[in-house]
């Protein structure tokens, strides 16, 4: 009879040791297997991206994606590049996970054009972004009234209050010159960044003449000490900045002239001055 019990309590523990051995098993090996525990892929940064490239982006990488049918708009990038990605950019996901895709529209949306007329440049500046409009040209004519709008033209044809525009179009200007003969000091541009610089080249009546790019730009800085000496130190200017201006700031100007900038080589990163950079044509 003991000889039974042992031999039955040995099956037992035997079956007992068989079934830890299963589920470790099944846990620790065949699951993690399975599922490919504890492998990941990073989601790549899609913003910008066009749809026709979206293969090299996530099929290489094991990924899938769905195009969303909402759609938005951004006057960044163009039609059909991707705006929105869920999941997003640098998330951690199992390989074959779906990414879903949102795409820049290949038509803008329409605003209502807002009334410039007899506001100054600077105020049609901020009202155009504020409405996703860019600047265009800037003509200047011959009127008492200095620096205000006169007139407001998409493609040269003239545009009234309320008239529907797509998004991301140039509004050009008619602005009166003050009959173009107020002289007032340039403003100092030295320092400034090249978007910084146009918005204050452009708010004062003037406009932009020639941009010249340079590897590195130096400057000098006054210091008056306690003595009454001027001692002038050499300084660098750094990738952006606009470290020359003609004319100089203090002299002269008229409104409508243009004013010549020297700027240093934007790095890589600076997107904005690369962008400004792309759109002036050089000498």
């Amino acid at each position: 009879m003991l000889n039974k019990i042992l031999k039955l309590s040995k099956h037992l523990g035997i079956m007992v040791g068989i079934g830890i051995v299963l589920i470790l098993f099944f846990f620790y090996v065949y699951l993690p297997t399975a599922t490919n525990h504890g492998e990941s892929i990073t989601v790549p940064n899609l913003e910008g991206v066009n749809l026709v490239d979206l293969d090299d982006f996530l099929v290489k990488r094991n990924l899938r994606y769905e195009v969303l049918a909402d759609s938005g708009f951004s006057t960044k990038y163009p039609p059909n590049a991707v705006l929105k990605q869920f999941p997003l950019p640098h998330s951690k996901v199992k390989e074959n996970r779906k990414v879903y895709i949102t795409l820049n529209s290949s038509e803008p949306p329409t605003v209502r054009m807002p009334n410039l007329v007899d506001g100054s440049v600077k105020n049609a500046q901020l009202v155009l972004k504020s409405k996703d409009l860019f600047l265009g040209s800037i003509r200047y004519v011959p009127d008492l009234a200095a620096n205000a709008v006169i007139e407001q033209r998409l493609n040269g044809k003239k545009i009234a209050m309320d008239e529907m525009v797509p998004k991301g179009s140039k509004i050009d200007l008619i602005v009166g010159d003050g009959l173009g003969r107020q002289d007032f000091e340039a403003p100092d541009l030295i320092g400034l960044k090249y978007d910084e610089a146009d918005f204050v080249v452009i708010s004062s009546g003037l406009k932009i003449g020639n941009v010249r790019f340079e590897k590195e730009g130096w400057g000098s800085e006054e210091e008056i000490t306690e003595e009454g000496d001027t001692i002038y130190h050499r300084i660098q200017y750094p990738p952006g900045a606009i470290f020359r201006q003609r004319p100089r700031a203090e002299n002269k100007i008229r409104i409508g002239q243009s004013v010549d900038l020297w700027v240093v080589e934007p790095v890589e990163e600076d997107t904005l001055v690369n962008e400004q950079r792309a759109s002036i044509d050089f000498d």
